[in-house]
Order: C-alpha cells, then sequence, then structure tokens
C-alpha cells in the first residue's frame, strides 16, 4: 500500500507541476510562444503515459479481495458506472474537447482563453468531470486493497488538485467565477457551503 500510495502522489506531484504557471512561463522564455501549441496535447499525453507504471504497480504487487459485489446489486453498480461514463463524456463535450485534449492547439497554434462554461452539467456543479470519475471509480463492483489504495489516492488528488483549480478559475474569470462558485456546489449537487464573511 505504501508503494502504491507514494506511487500516486509523486505522479500527482510530477502532474501539478507540469500544469503549474511557472512551467508555461519558463517554456515561453527558453523555447519561445510556439511550443504553447503543443503544451496541452504533450501534457495529456505524458499525463496519460506516467500513470501506466502506476497501473502496473497495481496490477503487480500483492494484492487480496476486500469485497466483490453480487447480483442484484452488482447491476447497480455497473448501471451506476455506466452513468458516470456518460456524465464525464456529457461534461467533456459541454466544453470544448479538442482544446481539452489539445488538438485545437495543436492545428490553431495558439491557445484562446475558453469561455466560462455554466450550463449543462456545469450547471449542477462546478467539476462534473471530477463527480463523475469520482463516481466511476468509487462504484467499482470488486474492491481489492491496492484498488482501495488507488481510489482513496485518486479522491485526495482530485480533491486538491479541485482547490488549486478554483484558485486558477478566480484569477482567470474573476468576479464571474466567484458568482458562479457562491451560487453553484464544488462536486455533490445540492451541496453548497457558503464562506463566511
Amino acid at each position: 500500500m505504501l508503494w502504491l500510495t507514494l506511487s500516486v502522489f509523486l505522479w500527482g506531484i510530477l502532474h501539478s507541476i507540469l500544469a503549474s504557471q511557472g512551467i508555461k512561463t519558463w517554456l515561453r522564455r527558453g523555447f519561445g510562444e510556439d511550443v504553447m501549441r503543443f503544451y496541452r496535447f504533450g501534457y495529456n499525453l505524458f499525463s496519460a503515459l506516467s500513470f501506466l507504471p502506476v497501473l502496473w504497480l497495481a496490477a503487480m504487487l500483492p494484492d487480496r479481495d476486500l469485497y466483490r459485489i453480487s447480483p442484484p446489486w452488482l447491476y447497480l453498480t455497473l448501471a451506476g458506472q455506466l452513468l458516470a461514463a456518460a456524465f464525464l463524456m456529457i461534461g467533456l463535450l459541454q466544453t470544448d474537447p479538442l482544446s481539452f485534449i489539445g488538438l485545437r492547439q495543436l492545428i490553431e497554434g495558439e491557445e484562446r482563453p475558453a469561455p466560462l462554461v455554466v450550463r449543462g452539467l456545469y450547471r449542477w456543479v462546478r467539476h462534473p468531470l471530477y463527480t463523475a470519475g469520482l463516481l466511476f471509480i468509487w462504484l467499482t463492483p470488486v474492491m481489492t486493497l491496492n484498488l482501495l489504495t488507488l481510489c482513496a489516492a485518486a479522491t485526495i488528488y482530485i480533491m486538491v488538485g479541485a482547490y488549486f483549480e478554483e484558485r486558477k478559475l478566480l484569477r482567470e474569470y474573476g468576479a464571474a467565477y466567484a458568482e458562479y462558485q457562491a451560487s453553484t456546489p464544488m462536486l455533490i449537487p445540492g451541496l453548497l457551503f457558503k464562506r463566511s464573511r
């Protein structure tokens, strides 16, 4: 469990550093503005490929079952996962999927500021992709010790990542995002924490 947890957190730290404004500034200074057309796609590709060793470690380390859900409850968890996957796709499509992947920047050569999306799933939660991802991983019908470790570490990383993403979005969108933040829950529909002034 320790090695698996460390591998997820090391991946998370690297993932976060590469997404930081400091790295983007360093790349611009060292390689010019044109390098940014490759940044988003390269970042996503590197993130996906660098997570493969974590999955390999989870598969290779000694493991044991914690639970296996049997029918008819199995069908409910699988339906929940299917619904979560659909929400993930819908949430992605409600933004600009080509920009999200980095293909638009490769083709058009510049990264345009994305509009603030507050419709569709984003009307119910500010981070529907995170919500759908968390639902998907926690509705797994077979839970092993290694999978539990991965799910717990990923959940912590998502929560910390959401906090830092909120700060970035406030910088980018200012009062519009602050208003959206005050009226829309972060991850759970209907669960809105009011900030004390």
